[in-house]
């Protein structure tokens, strides 16, 4: 269920009790997870100043983005707030996929697109 995904962010923050809080602590959650997605975004503008191959080649820049995004959050921020569960290779290769195409690929192509160019 979508909710007890979210009660499950909120978790990092709140605990076991948060899957108690019903909608209050998924809205909870809804609102790090946005906060997170923010922090990530901002993260790749900051970087794209400095390094300009992250707006010129945006697919190259959001793939290996999206990996590293995923690298921090399943191997300092989850085990840091709830810890983390059993390895498994196929959910480990969802995952990095995941982070590559809906995470990644959009901030970069995004930041590209918007960046003011530079020549």
């Amino acid at each position: 269920m979508p909710t007890r995904i979210l009660q499950g962010i909120a978790s990092g923050l709140l605990g076991s009790r948060s899957f108690s809080g019903g909608m209050k602590t998924a809205a909870l959650g809804l609102g790090i997870h946005f906060l997170i997605a923010l922090t990530a975004a901002s993260v790749f503008y900051a970087a794209s100043r400095k390094l300009s191959f992250m707006t010129q080649r945006p697919i190259i820049a959001g793939v290996l983005y999206g990996v590293a995004v995923y690298l921090f959050m399943y191997w300092v921020v989850v085990p840091l707030s709830v810890g983390r569960g059993p390895f498994s290779w196929s959910s480990t290769i969802i995952a990095i996929i995941t982070h590559m195409v809906c995470v990644g690929l959009p901030i970069s192509l995004m930041v590209s697109r918007y960046s003011r160019r530079q020549f």
